[in-house]
């Protein structure tokens, strides 16, 4: 067994002594270790996010700070949970919540992983200039969702089987892909206009009357524009077989554009596609109706997403695994039904 083997094998057995009072605070480079042991022994060596599992990587993004981490560190300087904001949408002054985890003797009515949340909005807002914080609230258990609720979370989109049940393998808490709500909170109000493709208008008002924030409301009625290309901005998460595209600037060509984009991401084996179109757009109609046609359904809203709000629209290459979420609030059901409905019809 090689030194790097048994280093590996005592972070997956990552013991720490039940009982022990505990403090939440911002990272701090030497918790580094104590971050990787933890996710090591809750999840697995082969965690798909490497930030979380490689020690160096943690602290230079840390640093940096495209990810701001909080830790609930014991006296002895422990680890026995971690959060993280971090930035993964076109806009850099939102972040997403998440990388949460808490050690298997600290879970259960000790309050770390909904502190270590509340945590990141207080600096978050006050020390680093966050201006909306979003969070993805698994539904494979209703308990990401209680906290998000309880910290003043707005569910604003679903993203229909995002997650490989894989990625649950360790806590056997899956049974086939996992979807997630997207929850938003508005650190800093921006009123704004959003352009509402006629296609969604129901939908996506009874959405936005549950967001923290003020919008103006135009119908998205001119068609795309003669004498503009479409320009598109995509990742590949491989392990999870997503693909994300987001649409930055829609043009004539767009329905050609997206269909030449797709067929290069199933060579990939892309089996989740999800789509970002801007609101701020006027012609953000013809373009969600163009996916309509090509087999996409609607999301959800993703505010703040371009500084301005996004449309999120998805299409699944195989039938969504719906009969394993588990919802807890009845808006988030609301909105479920809604996407499902939509999903039948295209």
């Amino acid at each position: 067994m090689t030194k790097i083997t048994e280093k590996m094998n005592r972070q997956e057995n990552y013991h720490i002594e039940p009982g022990q009072n505990w403090q939440i605070d911002l990272f701090r480079p030497e918790d580094a270790e104590g971050v990787a042991s933890l996710f090591r022994s809750v999840y697995g060596a082969s965690y798909p996010i490497r930030t979380y599992v490689e020690p160096q990587l943690l602290r230079a993004e840390n640093a940096a700070r495209r990810v701001i981490s909080s830790v609930a560190r014991t006296p002895s300087g422990d680890i026995v949970g971690h959060n993280a904001l971090f930035q993964s949408a076109p806009y850099k002054k939102i972040y997403e919540s998440g990388a949460g985890v808490v050690h298997n003797n600290y879970r259960g009515g000790h309050g770390i992983f909904t502190d270590m949340i509340a945590h990141g909005i207080e600096v978050g807002n006050q020390q680093f200039g966050v201006e909306l914080i979003y969070g993805e609230s698994v539904c494979n258990h209703v308990f990401t969702q209680k906290a998000c609720h309880n910290l003043n979370f707005k569910t604003q989109a679903i993203e229909v089987d995002l997650m490989p049940a894989a990625a649950y393998d360790k806590e056997k808490s899956a049974k086939g892909r996992v979807s997630t709500m997207l929850g938003f909170r508005t650190l800093r109000r921006r009123p704004h206009t959003a352009y509402l493709p006629p296609l969604y208008e129901q939908q996506l008002r009874f959405i936005y009357s549950i967001l923290d924030d003020q919008r103006t409301f135009i119908l998205a009625n001119q068609s795309l524009p003669k004498s503009v290309k479409t320009q598109l901005k995509t990742e590949v998460f491989s392990f999870a077989n997503v693909a994300r595209i987001a649409v930055m600037e829609n043009g004539c060509d767009f329905a050609e554009t997206l269909a030449g984009e797709e067929q290069l991401l199933l060579k990939e084996g892309v089996k989740v596609f999800q789509v970002w179109l801007n609101l701020a757009s006027p012609d953000v109609g013809a373009a969600a109706a163009s996916l309509k046609q090509s087999g996409y359904f609607l999301g959800g809203i993703l505010p703040r997403w371009f500084d301005t709000d996004g449309l999120l629209m998805q299409k699944i290459k195989e039938r969504p695994n719906w009969e394993e979420m588990q919802i807890h609030f009845d808006d988030d059901r609301k909105i479920i039904e809604m996407v499902r409905a939509d999903w039948q019809r295209s």
